[in-house]
């Protein structure tokens, strides 16, 4: 590869970090050529894109993105593969399912909306992270659920109060 194209190569992923604001590290070493294949297909089926690169310029490519990636930059090592994709726990999934085959891909880190997630041990905890339009309903359900309340509250209340004054009138 020439500098030319080490040099395209860095704008290209420096754009995907910029673009995805999610990606995943990991460590596809001496797997075949048929089973990259094979990963670089379940990937474009589950959306997400895969690329391979040398550790300098996925380093050169964070740099140049702006974030801070500082707590990545010491698993950069030996062979690596970046996952980039929108959503923050596809790339997890589609490891763990990957991994009942076999012992690759390795989790070396990962990068979701600004943190840092290193080593192969945060799999479990990445397939389960909710992703920001889940949390918005999440808490949007918590903050109506008390308003609900009040209204059923006032409207059984003002049943009663109805029922309280029109026994009054009766007797009046």
């Amino acid at each position: 590869m020439n500098k030319e194209e080490k040099h395209d190569l860095v704008l290209a992923l420096t754009e995907q970090i910029k673009e995805y604001g999610n990606f995943y590290i990991t460590d596809t070493a001496d797997l075949t050529v048929a089973k990259v294949n094979s990963i670089r297909r379940q990937c474009f089926e589950n959306e997400i894109t895969m690329q391979v690169a040398k550790n300098s310029l996925i380093k050169k490519a964070m740099e140049a993105a702006g974030g801070d990636f500082a707590g990545i930059y010491d698993v950069l090592k030996g062979s690596s593969s970046i996952l980039f994709s929108k959503s923050a726990t596809a790339p997890a999934k589609l490891i763990k399912k990957l991994r009942k085959t076999g012992d690759k891909p390795v989790l070396k880190a990962a990068y979701i909306d600004s943190a840092i997630f290193i080593g192969d041990n945060q799999l479990d905890t990445l397939t389960k992270l909710k992703s920001k339009e889940q949390l918005i309903g999440e808490i949007v359900g918590l903050l109506q659920s008390p308003a609900k309340n009040v209204v059923s509250a006032l409207q059984s209340g003002g049943s009663i109060i109805a029922g309280v004054v029109k026994t009054l009138q009766e007797r009046g």
